[in-house]
C-alpha cells in the first residue's frame, strides 16, 4: 500500500500548490497558467525552490524572500490538506480505475470550498467542465479494462446526478435566495460521484450536506455571529456531505435499513 500512498501524497501536495493559484485567480477571472506565481506584496516572481509545497514556506519562515512580508499560512495548509485528502481517497479506493475519479473530485472540492468561503460563489469554469471529466473517468471505470464491466453503476450514476440536480433546482426555485445556481450545478457533479457508489451513498451524501450545514448554522446563531437571514456558503457543506457519502454512505445506509427491518 505504501507504494501507492507515497506517490499519491506527493501528487496531492503538488496539486495543492496549484490549487492555491486556482483559488486566488479563478474568482478574479485571471489565467491560472500565466503569469508565474509572484508575491502579492512586492510582485517578485516566486523562485522554483521556494515553490516546493509546504517545505518552501517553512524554509522561508513564512515570509517573502524579497520583501520580507508575511506569506499566509493558508498556502501550506491547503497543500498539506490536499495531500492528506488524496491519501484518504487512495485508502478508500486503492489502485483501481475509480481512483482518478475521486482524486479529481477531491481536488476540485478543496478549490470550490475555499472559493465559496471567500466570495460566496462556485465558479462555472471549475464546476461545468467537471461534468464531462467525471463522466469520462467513470466511463473508463465502467469499462474496467481487464476486469468486469460496470455499466449498471454508470447508469445509476447518471440517474443520481440528474436526481440531485433537479432536487437542488427545485429548492432554488421554491426558495429564491436560499440556494444559488452554483449549488445546483455542483449538485449534479456530486450526484454522479455518489450514485456510482450506490443509492445509499447518494442519500447519505445529500442528507449529510443539510445536516452538517444546519448544525453549523445553529452554532453561528447560538454564538451570535449570524442572524436568521444571514447568508452562509452551502458549497462547503455539500462537499462535506458528499465526502461522508463516499466514505461511509453504503454501510451507514445498510445499518439504517437494518434498524427499520
Amino acid at each position: 500500500m505504501a507504494v501507492l500512498l507515497v506517490p499519491v501524497a506527493v501528487l496531492g501536495l503538488l496539486i495543492g500548490s496549484f490549487l492555491n493559484v486556482v483559488v486566488w485567480r479563478v474568482p478574479r477571472g485571471e489565467s491560472i497558467v500565466s503569469p508565474p506565481s509572484a508575491c502579492p506584496s512586492c510582485g517578485h516572481e516566486i523562485r522554483p525552490r521556494d515553490n516546493v509545497p509546504v517545505l518552501g514556506w517553512l524554509l522561508l519562515r513564512g515570509r517573502c524572500r524579497d520583501c520580507g512580508n508575511p506569506i499566509s499560512v493558508r498556502y501550506p495548509l491547503v497543500e498539506a490538506a490536499t495531500g492528506l485528502l488524496f491519501v484518504a481517497v487512495a485508502l478508500r479506493f486503492g489502485l483501481s480505475w475509480e481512483l482518478p475519479v475521486y482524486l479529481y473530485l477531491a481536488a476540485i472540492a478543496v478549490a470550490l470550498a475555499l472559493i465559496d468561503l471567500d466570495v460566496h460563489r462556485l465558479p462555472d469554469p471549475i464546476v461545468l467542465p467537471s461534468y464531462p471529466v467525471v463522466l469520462v473517468l467513470l466511463g473508463v471505470a465502467a469499462l474496467d479494462p481487464g476486469g468486469t464491466s460496470q455499466w449498471g453503476a454508470l447508469g445509476r450514476a447518471v440517474a443520481a446526478g440528474a436526481i440531485l440536480f433537479v432536487f437542488y433546482l427545485l429548492l432554488a426555485v421554491l426558495r429564491p435566495g436560499g440556494m444559488g445556481m452554483g449549488d445546483v450545478k455542483l449538485a449534479g457533479v456530486l450526484g454522479l460521484a455518489l450514485g456510482w457508489l450506490g443509492w445509499g451513498s447518494l442519500v447519505v451524501g445529500a442528507f449529510g450536506a443539510f445536516l452538517l450545514g444546519g448544525l453549523f448554522g445553529i452554532g453561528l446563531l447560538l454564538a451570535g455571529r449570524a442572524g436568521r437571514r444571514s447568508g452562509i456558503p452551502f458549497g462547503p457543506w455539500m462537499l462535506a456531505g458528499a465526502a461522508l457519502g463516499v466514505a461511509v454512505g453504503e454501510p451507514l445506509w445498510d445499518a439504517y435499513l437494518g434498524l427499520l427491518v
